[in-house]
């Protein structure tokens, strides 16, 4: 079948194909009529307008590209529901590549969205190739990396310490009498291990052992890794006093297989989460974990690429903390029945 052209629209709606691309690239300046006349044909053929061709007759795109690690995880649905909200909002069209937390993947997704010609480019990070930062470095674009927080940002860096949040997570339980606490985690990513180095640090200064439990090979957080986890655990007779899990659905999982062994959460064993997701208040019992701002984070990122891509508001490398708020709910409630620990 042959693909219907800007001249067959023309033909139909009686007019110039200059006219047609009048009206599809500045309808305000035309008049009602003749903008009814021209999308009526347009309607009635089923005409796409050829964007490349388009693309190729201006220096703008209207196109951002935005890089996350995993589509699989709900933790970025926040996040990327924002920045299309504002970006779609702002005439933009989001490009949205799936790294698969492979910094080789995230080189290849940089290379193809600067081969589109993207205004700017998001990324869900800070880890970067040599390669990457020099492509994004040269590229001259507004470029924003998020979730965490870098000591070298390549332009605007908006993240938090995962660190941190790590630290301030595990201190929660110390200070609760807790001495045996574990880590878990599903994929010990770049996130992950700021998160561990955090509890590691927190353990270390009141003398106890960290003990780190990561699933055999590399696996998206989920509901049922995180039971499959603790059950792997408990038929070890590994059972600690507490556990801090990088992720909600893990520490749900965690909880429901509790639930199935008949160990009780918080009495037996009390269970903290990370990133404070919907279902974390609504859980039996309610999930203590990490708030962190993801929703803002993404309208924040946003909102900045608009300014940015306005030459006149252009500015060099700029920094902002989010941060994240601790969140202490019934799944940590109980205490130890031991003095808080005191630093050695």
């Amino acid at each position: 079948m042959r693909r219907i052209t800007l001249d067959d629209v023309a033909s139909l709606a009686g007019v110039s194909p200059i006219t047609v691309s009048r009206v599809l690239r500045k309808p305000a300046v035309v008049s009602e009529a003749l903008r009814l006349r021209v999308n009526n044909a347009i309607d009635q053929l089923g005409y796409i307008p050829n964007v490349a061709a388009s693309r190729l007759a201006s220096s703008r795109t209207h196109m951002i590209g935005v890089i996350v690690p995993t589509l699989y995880n709900v933790i970025f649905a926040d996040y990327l529901f924002a920045l299309h909200e504002v970006l779609i909002a702002a005439g933009f069209q989001v490009i949205v590549v799936n790294s698969r937390y492979s910094e080789i993947e995230e080189e290849n997704a940089i290379k193809a969205l600067l081969g589109q010609r993207v205004e700017a480019i998001i990324i869900a990070g800070i880890h970067h190739t040599s390669l990457s930062r020099q492509l994004l470095v040269r590229a001259r674009l507004p470029v924003v990396e998020t979730f965490e927080l870098s000591d070298d940002p390549i332009s605007l860096n908006i993240g938090m310490s995962q660190e941190d949040a790590g630290y301030t997570a595990t201190r929660h339980l110390l200070d609760r009498g807790f001495r045996r606490i574990a880590f878990l985690t599903g994929n010990l990513d770049h996130r992950a291990q700021s998160r561990f180095d955090g509890y590691h640090t927190a353990m270390h200064e009141v003398g106890f052992n960290s003990s780190k439990i990561i699933a055999p090979r590399p696996r998206h957080s989920s509901v049922a890794l995180g039971s499959e986890l603790f059950g792997e655990m408990h038929d070890r007779g590994d059972l600690p006093e507490a556990i801090f899990c990088t992720d909600d659905n893990l520490a749900l999982g965690a909880m429901q297989e509790c639930r199935k062994r008949r160990i009780r959460v918080p009495d037996d064993i009390s269970i903290i989460g990370f990133h404070d997701l919907e279902f974390a208040a609504c859980a039996a019992p309610s999930l203590s974990s990490i708030a962190t701002r993801r929703y803002e984070t993404g309208r924040l990122a946003a909102g900045k690429v608009l300014l940015a891509l306005d030459a006149s508001t252009r500015s060099g490398i700029e920094q902002i903390d989010m941060g994240f708020t601790l969140i202490a709910r019934e799944s940590t409630s109980a205490n130890a029945g031991l003095d808080p620990p005191q630093a050695s």
